[in-house]
């Protein structure tokens, strides 16, 4: 048996020799501190696999919990749990690793039909990805165009030309090869936390379906060893800052080309964090050895931009849909009115999400079909309307969601788009220099949803002021009882009232700036990367902000019992309570703010609440 160990002082695997699997494993760290520096016998060995990042009991014997080939990290106990817990591995190992040694189910890519919910399996690693025939053929014949241009020495731009302010350089034919290994390493400069094993996964496989439309000239060789990787997920490191989205994605897609070629760090099931170069041979994998045109054809793109940009649209729609559900809880907390969201009122003024908001108030709220004891309650309060966070929620919420739509419609375009330059247009036997690589369309909508979404927050945050401020909701201060002795619900407020501030800051958008660079050749650029980034932050601020409030609903309701609400929204209700006991007196309220928040970031609200909503829909 082999096992192989690094210290995290070093990037580098030893191999240790077991002879005797029935020795324990507090022997063969005896052995690995005599071959590793810094390394003592009071240290804890890790097993990093599929399973996890798995501390080992000194007294197990090796054959019980090692198989020959296992990769192991050595250090004090506390690094092992500090890594694991930095980068989010315990987690990333078991749920993708797991995923993916369990799941023979392959997309298959043509260029031309992913979405982006397929986009976000695939980083999940519920989907493997396969090259159709097709598209295969496609990228072997922009290759012979690439071929032919070498062939027949003429001068292009990135195939025997330098790039940006270089374009005028013509490169020797033997040093073409050498010209995208160096495009690749000196554009590897990203700075900033690495992207997530999953976003990782999204964007290598954004750039496999970009590829395989057949404009970007790649070897059949080339892509096959990208997929290979993705379904393996060796996965580089790549770091999420350094990008101006102009020309493309230029420094993380580097990050991510550089791993493939078997440099820079890479994270595998098998190996963890280690070289790239480990990572690919611990699977099977060689590195990739570009050729001709392969480099800017790997890294000449938006997908950057557009991968994190999938993310946030999907996580903007499943916390929007969500938002409706929650801001009709509070309606019913705050014993208000439902006339504002009468069908006939948004009839004239009929905008698609503005209609579809009030329509799931309704679905949700008092009628024929869902009974609430609490609105008959306060039928005859003689309370004529509410406040705009309650009232307007069809008209802001509405906008909010046609917003998303218009962004999901740009960033599913972009994610089927050649972003090369130069483009092999095959068919046509020729090379076009052209500018599908600049970032402008996903940035901008990226800027426009961060803008919107935060709309979500925004009437969220006024909600739970009004929930716990007695004046407006006639209920105990903070929604406590014994107020002074105890907080309750005030701090929670604090918080939502200070990530919607943050929003307002980061919706400011990014693609209204632009530095010129490369020598003046490239003078506008998008700024995509920070708007991409931006919204994924301001969403999870916003699914913050109402997992807030709908904890804060359901601590309202307890004083409104023994009087149940309707159907639907008891099932909210229940769902929290799963999670959530009732405030009698203060405690740490962060994990039950966590714990409600994640239940909408799981959709769990929306499928509790979903039946009812079409039950309502059937039944008119």
């Amino acid at each position: 048996m082999r096992i192989f160990v690094k210290s995290y002082s070093s990037s580098k695997y030893h191999v240790i020799p077991v002879e005797d699997g029935d020795e324990t494993v507090s022997s063969l760290l005896s052995e690995v501190a005599k071959r590793i520096d810094n390394v003592d016998p009071s240290h804890c060995l890790a097993l990093v696999s599929a399973g996890g990042c798995a501390i080992l009991c000194p007294s197990d014997k090796i054959r019980s919990v090692l198989s020959d080939g296992d990769y192991l990290h050595v250090g004090p106990e506390h690094l092992h749990r500090c890594n694991a817990t930095a980068n989010d591995e315990l987690i990333l190992y078991h749920n993708l690793s797991m995923m993916m040694d369990s799941t023979s189910e392959a997309i298959e890519l043509d260029g031309c039909t992913l979405s982006v919910d397929e986009l976000m399996l695939i980083g999940e690693g519920k989907l493997k990805v396969k090259v159709s025939d097709v598209a295969m053929q496609k990228v072997a014949k922009s290759r012979q165009l690439v071929d032919h241009v070498i062939a027949e020495k003429k001068v292009v731009y990135g195939i025997s030309t330098g790039f940006g302010k270089f374009a005028d350089k013509v490169i020797d034919r033997d040093k073409i090869a050498e010209l995208q290994e160096n495009l690749i390493r000196s554009h590897s400069v990203g700075v900033g936390d690495p992207l997530t094993l999953q976003q990782c996964r999204r964007l290598l496989a954004l750039r496999i379906n970009v590829l395989v439309k057949g404009y970007s000239g790649i070897r059949v060789e080339t892509l096959s060893q990208a997929v290979d990787a993705l379904n393996a997920s060796c996965l580089p490191l790549v770091p999420q800052k350094g990008t101006l989205g102009a020309s493309g994605d230029l420094a993380p897609l580097a990050h991510l080309v550089l791993g493939l070629m078997g440099e820079g760090q890479m994270w595998s099931a098998k190996t963890g964090w280690t070289d790239a170069a480990i990572a690919l041979a611990a699977n099977g994998l060689k590195p990739i050895k570009l050729e001709a045109k392969e480099g800017i054809a790997l890294i000449n793109g938006t997908q950057l931009i557009t991968s994190l940009g999938a993310e946030a649209v999907c996580r903007a729609k499943k916390i929007a849909k969500q938002a409706d559900i929650v801001a009709a809880l509070t309606l019913e907390v705050l014993q208000g009115t439902t006339a504002a969201y009468d069908a006939d009122v948004h009839n004239n003024r009929p905008h698609n999400g503005q209609k579809l908001v009030a329509s799931r108030l309704r679905s949700l709220l008092h009628s024929k079909v869902h009974h609430s004891e609490i609105s008959v309650s306060h039928k005859s309060c003689g309370r004529v309307q509410d406040a705009y966070s309650l009232r307007c929620c069809p008209q802001v919420h509405g906008i909010v969601w046609d917003t998303i739509q218009f962004v999901d419609g740009i960033i599913t375009t972009e994610m089927n788009s050649a972003t090369d330059n130069p483009m092999i247009m095959a068919e046509r036997n020729c090379t076009i220099s052209c500018g599908n690589f600049h970032g402008e369309y996903p940035a901008k909508v990226l800027d426009y949803l961060s803008i919107a979404v935060h709309e979500l927050s925004s009437l969220s945050e006024r909600r739970i002021e009004r929930l716990v401020h007695p004046a407006y909701s006639n209920l105990p201060a903070f929604l406590t009882q014994d107020g002074g002795l105890n907080s309750g619900f005030m701090l929670p407020q604090y918080t939502a009232a200070a990530l919607v501030s943050e929003n307002k800051v980061l919706t400011h958008p990014s693609s209204v700036d632009s530095q010129t660079t490369s020598a003046g050749t490239e003078d506008h650029v998008s700024m995509g990367g920070f708007a991409a980034r931006k919204a994924l932050i301001v969403t999870e601020h916003v699914e913050t902000v109402l997992g807030i409030e709908l904890l804060t609903a359901c601590q309202g309701i307890e004083f409104l019992r023994p009087l149940k609400t309707t159907p639907p929204l008891e099932a909210v209700y229940e769902l929290v309570r799963s999670k959530v006991t009732p405030l009698k007196r203060d405690r740490y309220l962060a994990p039950d703010m966590l714990a409600v928040t994640e239940l909408l970031q799981k959709g769990k609200v929306w499928e509790v609440a979903a039946p009812f909503m079409e039950d309502y829909n059937k039944q008119l």
